[in-house]
C-alpha cells in the first residue's frame, strides 16, 4: 500500500496520505439541522493526521432536503455547529471539506417548510425515495412528489444560495467546499438531457445544461478562491431516474470546462455505485469513470466506488485516479488509514444504522487496539 501512503496535493489542500473519507449520509443532526456532539464525535474519530474527511451532504436552503435530520449550513445555528466540529477535526491533524448539496426534484415537501419540490423540468423522479417520519418518529421513505419548473428568477437564486452557503462554510473554518453534483442531485439534473427538457439558456445545447453546474462552480470559486472548491460527479449514475443520449460526450464536455477554476480535485463516483446508498454489486453498460475521463482532467481526481484497499492502490498505481475515497469502511472502522498501513482486519459495517439513529452504529465502532 505504498502509493496510498504518499504525500500529495489536492489545489491548497496538503495531504500526508490518500484514504479520503468519503461524504455519507448519517442523518444524526438535532433539531433544525444542526450538528450537534454526536456528529462531532463522529468525524473527530475519523481524522488522522494529514487526512481529508468530505463532509455528508449538506443543504444550502431551508427549501430543499430529502433526508430527515441531514445537515445544513444556510442558519447561525448550523454554521456554530459545523465551526465546532470542524475545530475537532483540525485538532486531530486532519483537514475536511463540506459537500453543498440542493436535491432539486429529490426533496420532500414536508423536510422543505412545506414547498414542493424544484427541477429545471417538471418531471418526477419515478420509483426514488427520500426518508422522512411518521407520526411516532419513525424513518420511512417517501416518494418524491412532481415537481415545479424553475424560471429564471428562482435559478439565479439558487445559484446566489450556493454562495451564501460557501460564505458560511468559509466563516465556519472549512478547508474547501465540494459541490454535489452526482446521484441525481440538482446541478446534474440541469446537465443531463433526461432530466433537462428546457429551450431556453439554461436547457437544450449541451453548453446551455451544463450552464448551471458551472456558474455555480464559479461563485463558489469567487467566495474560496482557486485550489479550494471541487466537484462530485457520477458519470455513469443511474439513481434519481437518471439518464443522458450520450454521457461520453456530456462528462468529457463538463471536465474539460471544469479544467478553468483550478479546483482541488474532481471527485468520480465508479460505475458500481448507484446512489447515496453505496450498494455492495452493480455494474453497467457504457461506464464513464475515472479511466476514461482522466484525460479530459488537468488536476487531481478522487476516486470512489466501494474500494478496498488492493484496488485503490492497483487505481493510483495505474495513474487512474490520484486519492481514493472510502464510504462504508469509514463507518465502521474510524481508523482506517492506520488500518490499512498496518494491515490490521476491518471492523464489518452495521447496513441497520447507517441512515438515522443515536450513537449505536455510529460512534460505538472502537479504534483497533494492538
Amino acid at each position: 500500500m505504498k502509493t496510498l501512503f504518499t504525500p500529495i496535493s489536492a489545489g491548497k489542500l496538503r495531504l500526508q496520505h490518500r484514504v479520503v473519507m468519503a461524504p455519507t449520509t448519517r442523518m444524526r443532526t438535532e433539531v433544525g439541522g444542526v450538528p450537534g456532539e454526536l456528529m462531532v464525535e463522529y468525524y473527530r474519530q475519523r481524522a488522522s493526521e494529514g487526512g481529508l474527511l468530505i463532509a455528508e451532504a449538506t443543504a444550502i436552503s431551508p427549501f430543499a432536503n430529502a433526508y430527515a435530520d441531514a445537515p445544513g449550513i444556510f442558519s447561525d445555528e448550523q454554521q456554530a455547529g459545523w465551526q465546532r466540529l470542524v475545530e475537532a477535526v483540525h485538532a486531530k491533524g486532519s483537514q475536511i471539506v463540506l459537500q453543498l448539496w440542493h436535491p432539486g426534484r429529490q426533496s420532500l415537501p414536508e423536510l422543505s417548510a412545506g414547498r414542493p419540490p424544484v427541477a429545471p423540468s417538471a418531471l418526477v423522479a419515478r420509483d426514488t425515495y427520500g426518508v422522512g417520519k411518521d407520526a411516532q418518529g419513525n424513518y420511512e421513505g417517501r416518494l418524491f412528489p412532481e415537481p415545479r419548473e424553475l424560471d429564471e428568477n428562482a435559478i439565479v437564486a439558487i445559484i446566489d444560495e450556493f454562495q451564501r452557503a460557501a460564505q458560511r462554510a468559509l466563516a465556519a473554518g472549512f478547508d474547501g467546499v465540494e459541490l454535489h453534483a452526482a446521484n441525481g442531485y440538482l446541478p446534474e439534473q440541469f446537465l443531463l438531457d433526461g432530466s433537462n427538457k428546457r429551450n431556453d439558456k439554461w436547457g437544450g445545447s449541451l453548453a446551455n445544461r451544463a450552464r448551471f453546474l458551472l456558474d455555480v462552480v464559479a461563485v463558489l470559486t469567487d467566495v474560496w478562491g482557486s485550489g479550494r472548491v471541487s466537484v462530485r460527479i457520477s458519470p455513469s449514475g443511474i439513481y434519481g431516474d437518471m439518464h443522458d443520449s450520450d454521457p461520453a460526450t456530456t462528462f468529457r464536455y463538463l471536465v474539460e470546462k471544469l479544467n478553468d477554476f483550478s479546483l482541488a480535485y474532481l471527485h468520480i463516483i465508479e460505475p458500481r455505485i448507484v446512489g447515496p446508498e453505496d450498494r455492495e454489486n452493480g455494474s453497467y453498460a457504457e461506464p464513464v469513470a475515472s479511466r476514461e475521463l482522466r484525460p479530459f482532467f488537468s488536476g487531481m481526481i478522487i476516486a470512489a466506488g466501494g474500494f478496498k484497499p488492493e484496488a485503490a492502490e492497483a487505481m493510483l498505481v495505474n495513474g487512474d485516479a490520484d486519492l481514493i475515497a472510502f464510504g462504508r469502511l469509514f463507518t465502521a472502522n474510524p481508523d482506517l488509514p492506520e488500518r490499512i498501513r498496518q494491515g490490521h482486519p476491518f471492523t464489518a459495517w452495521d447496513r441497520d444504522t447507517f441512515f438515522g439513529g443515536d450513537a449505536r452504529g455510529y460512534t460505538d465502532f472502537p479504534a483497533w487496539v494492538s
